[in-house]
């Protein structure tokens, strides 16, 4: 197996004037969940459709499974599961039918066993037509499709939209599942706490650009650490705002709030020094880390 899943380097693409990536740098460790995060219009949908060949870079190199998307061709196709962000369904066709469909097109069969347990797993019926399934039972289909030929390689788009808290948590549990059998998943998600409960590596997208990459753990570190404090006396709000780190501060009586960012160690030592009624310092998460990445973003809104 290759270390690497998905590779891409110096990837341009261009839709026009927009400069959907910029030189795009990004690689998926193999037998990982990687999360791949951003706002609309940063890039993500436009990578994805690169990995599939569902595009052509006008620029730079992507690699998938140790080959170029456009060679690969059948063979690649094969031992990659794709669920799309948009799932369109052939309302002619049983769910049953539409997975011989997808499994025809794919060049590969199927694992009855297994796609029968997903099926029941997922409580989707596979007689009924998908012309009368809800937006939650469509999306059932399109994960169990991507899952059902036991890919080396998992794109996922936004696969929870429309999902019950249930089934979401089911389908996380068969996300760690196939991960832990080798499986390797890039995940593009707006929903930063699942992605920060399941993904093990965490790459950042801006403007068509990577701006940030590593372990989730590594990520939520570097992000603002807000506080809350109590005192039994006056605090001296001079003496807080000179230890390192610490900004964005406000004193309301006894009470004083606000962020510290790096280690917490030289606040702490700090508010040892008095005498206080309570201390409030919840772990940093995902969020934050990502709003700190965006903060000087504005409000742009760039089509991709």
């Amino acid at each position: 197996m290759e270390d690497v899943a998905i590779r891409c380097e110096g990837v341009v693409k261009r839709f026009g004037p927009v400069v959907a990536l910029d030189h795009l740098d990004l690689e998926v460790p193999a037998g990982q969940i990687v999360g791949y995060l951003g706002p609309n219009g940063a890039g993500k949908s436009t990578t994805i459709r690169l990995l599939l060949d569902l595009a052509r870079p006008d620029d730079g190199r992507i690699d998938v499974l140790g080959e170029e998307p456009r060679a690969g061709g059948e063979a690649l196709r094969r031992r990659i599961g794709y669920v799309p962000g948009e799932l369109r369904l052939d309302d002619r066709l049983t769910v049953d039918e539409t997975f011989r469909s997808w499994a025809r097109l794919r060049g590969g069969g199927v694992d009855e066993r297994y796609l029968a347990e997903l099926c029941e797993r997922f409580d989707l019926d596979p007689s009924r037509h998908t012309k009368g399934l809800s937006s939650g039972n469509r999306r059932k289909v399109g994960v169990v499709g991507a899952f059902m030929s036991r890919p080396e390689l998992l794109i996922l788009d936004e696969p929870t939209g429309g999902l019950d808290p249930l089934v979401q948590a089911e389908f996380l549990a068969l996300v760690r599942e196939v991960r832990d059998e080798g499986t390797s998943i890039f995940l593009s998600s707006h929903i930063l706490s699942e992605v920060q409960h399941i993904a093990d590596h965490v790459i950042v997208i801006r403007r068509g650009q990577v701006v940030s990459t590593g372990a989730v753990d590594e990520l939520r570190r570097a992000a603002r650490q807000p506080f809350i404090a109590w005192f039994d006396d006056d605090p001296s709000e001079a003496e807080l705002l000179a230890v390192p780190g610490v900004a964005q501060l406000e004193v309301r009586g006894r009470q004083v709030k606000g962020v510290v960012e790096g280690s917490p160690t030289p606040l702490m030592q700090v508010l040892g020094h008095h005498r206080l009624e309570h201390v409030l310092m919840p772990e940093p998460d995902l969020e934050e880390a990502f709003l700190e990445l965006y903060k000087d973003d504005g409000a742009e809104d760039r089509s991709r």
